[in-house]
């Protein structure tokens, strides 16, 4: 039996299908991620939960945290990393934000918050996919 060594930045798919769902589902969670440091650091749009925050404050680095980990993972650039940094951010956010509420995520409103932690997490693992900054470091590298 012999044991597949886990390469940082260098991820395998088992068909290009899968090299390039991976794209697609880090693109896409990129992009609606992004739209959550939008409401926190331009208030955008009115109205929208938790508003406008003051920078040097919890909320306020979780922004900037959320602001350039999703630029970073629209475009596949440090991809593992990043992912991995917004899925702690996402579970240290459940727990201080959504927990507190209530035990169960469906009256916390913390369905979100699980589901951005545990794709981040997946995408930590199995990279950014072939359409990806990272993949394309990673060609021209070899």
């Amino acid at each position: 039996m012999t044991r597949r060594k886990i390469t940082f930045l260098r991820p395998t798919y088992a068909s290009d299908a899968a090299g390039r769902a991976l794209s697609i589902v880090r693109i896409a969670t990129g992009v609606v991620f992004f739209t959550h440091p939008i409401v926190k650091l331009l208030g955008f749009p009115a109205g929208a939960q938790p508003g406008k925050v003051p920078l040097i404050s919890l909320f306020g680095a979780a922004g900037m945290i959320e602001l350039i980990g999703g630029l970073l993972l629209i475009v596949g650039l440090f991809t593992q990393p990043i992912a991995f940094l917004l899925s702690g951010e996402m579970a240290v956010a459940y727990f201080i934000v959504h927990a507190p509420q209530s035990a169960l995520p469906q009256l916390n409103g913390g369905e979100v918050a699980i589901l951005y932690c545990f794709v981040f997490l997946c995408l930590s693992i199995a990279g950014p996919g072939p359409w990806s900054v990272d993949a394309l470091r990673t060609r021209t590298k070899g």
